[in-house]
């Protein structure tokens, strides 16, 4: 087991999310860690995200990749199926060979699990392949809304980020 996590505790419930309002928990990657994917390549790898992750809430939430270097995102979904109950999720993302990223020490690679969002970022089509920067395009509109309850919460722990494909 892991011995520590990440907690997201609600304090302030805001049961409707204006339009522009957004929360996600953020992990920022530089240039020079992210080469290896070899982005903008016809080399270019996948990726397989893996993590544990439990909340009181059920439902459909969100992994996003962002390329800050070539304005670019993919997001993927996943589903916590029990409540209060450490679940592992495996998400993979396709290769993608159109803009290589910086190699330096800015962050290059953004990766974002979506605990709520705003119509700004629900009102398009969920970008499951990379494709060009859209807001609207980030989240499908049946996502969860942590924020709307005092008693919800959310943990995360065990993240790892690989080249390649796996299960």
């Amino acid at each position: 087991g892991f011995f520590n996590s990440l907690k997201w505790d609600c304090t302030t419930a805001q049961g409707s999310l204006t339009s522009d309002t957004g929360f996600s928990v953020e992990q920022r990657l530089e240039g020079f860690d992210v080469q290896s994917i070899k982005k903008g390549s016809s080399s270019a790898e996948k990726l397989t995200l893996a993590f544990w992750v439990r909340s009181n809430k059920t439902g459909t939430y969100i992994c996003e990749l962002v390329d800050n270097d070539n304005t670019r995102h993919c997001s993927k979904s996943y589903t916590i199926s029990s409540a209060d109950t450490w679940e592992k999720k495996v998400i993979n993302f396709p290769a993608d060979t159109s803009g290589a990223m910086d190699n330096d020490n800015a962050v290059s690679l953004d990766l974002r699990w979506y605990l709520g969002a705003g119509s700004n970022a629900t009102g398009g089509t969920q970008a499951t392949t990379w494709e060009s920067f859209t807001q609207a395009n980030a989240i499908p509109s049946n996502h969860v809304n942590l924020a709307d309850s005092t008693s919800n919460d959310w943990a995360i722990t065990g993240v790892q980020l690989e080249v390649g494909e796996f299960d």
